[in-house]
């Protein structure tokens, strides 16, 4: 049987891969949103995101097997922890509230919390933080469409839809 770290690892990653599916609804009125011509077709996130959680689920491992202490796995916990919370309120705010101008209000967080996991895993394990970089990488390109995606749209009402 797997270590509990690593099964630990592989639920955070699946559970954030699912919640992301499950509240990313591509319904009419994703649709009618104005988006730019560079946003990649809607069938190319659920494959980046699976690989990206999977690479940081790997990054996890390494990170608290490279810890030398309690102090340091708790660090890692806690980075691992943060990152989902953040990571897990941005679908919910731009789908399910329809609200990417809320969305964009999270994003820094999301994005700072991915930062903090590149930095903070390095002492533990400096492959762990090279497989964070295409996270941090996904993320920040995903900060600019929903800048953009917001200028195309807003202002937002209460019910989600672009006024």
């Amino acid at each position: 049987m797997p270590a509990p770290h690593v099964i630990a690892a592989v639920l955070w990653a699946v559970i954030l891969g699912f919640a992301g599916g499950i509240l990313t609804e591509i319904g009419p009125w994703y649709r009618n949103l104005r988006k730019p011509a560079w946003q990649p077709p809607d069938w190319l996130f659920g494959p980046a995101w699976t690989v990206i959680l999977g690479l940081a689920a790997w990054a996890a491992v390494l990170a608290w097997n490279g810890a030398p202490d309690e102090t340091g796995r708790m660090t890692v916990l806690a980075l691992f922890a943060t990152n989902f919370v953040f990571h897990f309120l941005w679908s919910p705010l731009f789908f399910t509230r329809r609200r990417p101008d809320w969305a964009l209000v999270e994003v820094p967080f999301l994005w700072v919390s991915v930062l903090a996991l590149t930095i903070g895993l390095r002492p533990y394990s400096v492959l762990a933080t090279w497989l964070i970089v295409p996270y941090l990488a996904w993320v920040s390109f995903a900060a600019c469409l929903n800048v953009t995606i917001v200028r195309l749209n807003a202002p937002f009402g209460r019910d989600g839809s672009a006024d």
